[in-house]
């Protein structure tokens, strides 16, 4: 690893093995480092970590994202004097060229920013959006059933409106100190000169996923003699970069107006299952804005996004196990990891009944009500038993849910140098979208987020269903954590489909209950418990046979694995984390 300079910076080591599952006090195991008011030197370079070189440690500012690249772009944005959101706008420039299979140009983001100065969390909404010509059984085939999910995600009806940018823009707008122009050339350079190819890609690019093998990522991906790009080779996109010199010129609307649009509607129109999409759709598109959605977590005050978002979920869990005596176990008891399964299925359960875009389904009032929480929370036994959805109070009568909800996302943390954070989950959805490639840039299968299934047999409709103008919902939740006086502690959030709330809870849990540092929460073995199916990681073998044991059978290997990211506050500066599933790493100077 070269680290060139992080001036007064050091690196803690990731704790990689499984074995080692309970972490040490955060403050006993904080990395020791002296404060510099020292300005940096200009040449930053972040190479890929080797071995247990994920976490990091720096005195001023630090980012944490998927790829050492968007890395060291986040870097030189912020030692220029940008703030954390102008970064995370050059953060997502190069995530979208070099990790196309899990965000980009054409997909939809949830940011929360943190003001240091005013203590607010405000949320910023891109998810993306049906377009007005959407259909409820838009995914319902000719024999009346749902539509497989491989068919639907390559079909021209699975992709919404791109948020992404749209949304960048509203925030770097309030947040930015650097111009807009000013956040994309790296990017442009790297698309232009060529990027390598990591491991993560080389899979992806061979993988079965029927957007793999499609014609569009067949000739990007694959050489003049019928190859397939491999780890460790050049990929130069031209087209890529060019859409990035319209953006940074125009803005948003240099991609939701004008050629790229254009283009964005003669693809989606054209082929199999086509979209009802519009130049019009495009141009209509508007992010969304609104306070954080920050509720009391013991000492502590949790904030992730509103609905339609997953924050509503995490908050769910969260407040449930604040009634449990979680906080006196660790991470070896697999009481707790029972614990924490019963309460992600009950937040789930309501979650996949009651929540879509608020637009159209406002979630029951009383979904997060203390007293709604603390009766879910009695729910929480020494035996898995089975579980529904509740009824908190306005509770309205919605169907049965039929999401498939597979992921291709991708998150980033930042702290700038007056203290401001961003935590930013952003996606495609699945890998490498639909599978459909404009300008560079695949476009999403968003859509294929909404219920499948519009209505019960009764003719109750699902909460989330099919609508033109409707946001699907999703399981995105980045969280940024605050202490009472509502001074920042520390910042998260990772990809993984709907495994999204499961991920985060688990880091949750395990900084904040049982004072794990950042690198070891992130590293624990991931569980994830949704109605009757129970997914995880390998756990050691008395944690997995206790858990059998209650109900709780584990299988393993199953879905999209976590890539969480951390930054937490120390008193002389931030320990970040990067999730060693993935290839991200945290560094700052």
């Amino acid at each position: 690893m070269r680290l060139i300079p992080f001036h007064g910076s050091l690196t803690c080591a990731a704790i990689l093995s499984l074995a080692l599952i309970a972490g040490t006090p955060l403050e006993a195991r904080a990395p020791k480092a002296k404060a510099s008011s020292a300005k940096p030197a200009t040449a930053i370079v972040v190479e890929p970590a080797q071995g247990d070189a994920k976490a990091g440690f720096a005195p001023h500012v630090m980012v944490a994202a998927a790829n050492p690249l968007a890395v060291q772009t986040g870097l030189r944005i912020l030692q220029k004097g940008g703030s954390a959101v102008d970064a995370a706008v050059a953060v997502q420039a190069v995530l979208g060229l070099v990790e196309p299979e899990s965000s980009g140009l054409g997909g939809g983001s949830f940011l929360l920013f943190y003001d240091a100065k005013t203590r607010k969390v405000t949320a910023y909404d891109g998810r993306e959006v049906a377009p007005k010509g959407a259909s409820p059984s838009q995914f319902i085939g000719p024999d009346g059933k749902p539509l497989p999910f491989a068919q639907a995600v390559v079909g021209g009806i699975a992709s919404g409106v791109p948020g992404a940018i749209a949304m960048l823009e509203m925030a770097q707008k309030e947040h930015g100190r650097l111009k807009w122009n000013q956040l994309f050339g790296e990017a442009a350079d790297l698309a232009s000169n060529g990027f390598t190819v990591t491991g993560k890609l080389a899979r992806a690019i061979v993988s079965s996923a029927p957007q793999a093998q499609g014609a569009d990522a067949h000739a990007y991906f694959y050489k003049a003699d019928g190859s397939p790009y491999q780890a460790g080779e050049k990929i130069i996109n031209t087209a890529y970069a060019a859409s990035l010199k319209l953006i940074a010129d125009k803005g948003s609307k240099g991609l939701l107006t004008g050629p790229i649009a254009e283009h964005i509607v003669a693809k989606l129109t054209s082929g199999t299952l086509p979209s009802t999409m519009t130049l019009a759709d495009l141009a209509a598109y508007k992010p969304r804005k609104t306070e954080g959605l920050c509720l009391p977590y013991r000492s502590h005050i949790l904030c992730t996004p509103q609905a339609p978002a997953g924050g509503v979920a995490v908050q769910a869990a969260m407040g449930m196990l604040a009634h449990t005596d979680i906080a006196t176990r660790n991470a070896k008891d697999p009481v707790a990891w029972l614990q924490i399964a019963q309460a992600l299925r009950l937040a789930y359960a309501d979650r996949d009944h009651y929540e879509g875009d608020p637009a159209f389904v406002p979630y029951p009032a009383g979904l997060l009500a203390p007293d709604y929480i603390a009766e879910r929370a009695k729910l929480i036994g020494d035996q898995i038993l089975p579980v529904s959805y509740g009824t908190p109070k306005a509770a309205p009568k919605h169907g049965k849910d039929a999401t498939a909800e597979p992921g291709g996302t991708t998150h980033m943390v930042i702290v700038d140098a007056a203290g401001n954070a961003v935590s930013m989950t952003t996606t495609v959805e699945s890998i490498f979208g639909n599978g459909r490639m404009v300008d560079g840039f695949f476009l999403n299968n968003q859509l294929t987020d909404f219920s499948f299934s519009p209505t019960e047999r009764d003719g109750s409709p699902a909460a989330n269903a099919v609508a033109g103008g409707k946001r699907p919902r999703s399981s995105m939740a980045p969280a940024i954590i605050l202490n009472k006086a509502r001074g920042f502690e520390m910042a998260l959030g990772s990809p993984g489909g709907n495994a999204i709330i499961s991920y985060n809870v688990k880091a949750l849990v395990a900084m904040l209950d049982w004072k794990m540092k950042p690198q070891d929460a992130v590293t624990l073995p991931n569980l994830v418990a949704r109605g009757d199916t129970f997914t995880a990681d390998p756990f050691p073998t008395d944690i997995m046979v206790a858990l059998a044991g209650k109900g709780l059978p584990l299988q393993t290997a199953r879905g999209e694995n976590s890539g969480l990211h951390a930054i937490v506050k120390r008193t002389k500066g931030y320990e970040g984390a990067a999730d060693p599933r993935r290839e991200g790493v945290a560094r700052g100077f």
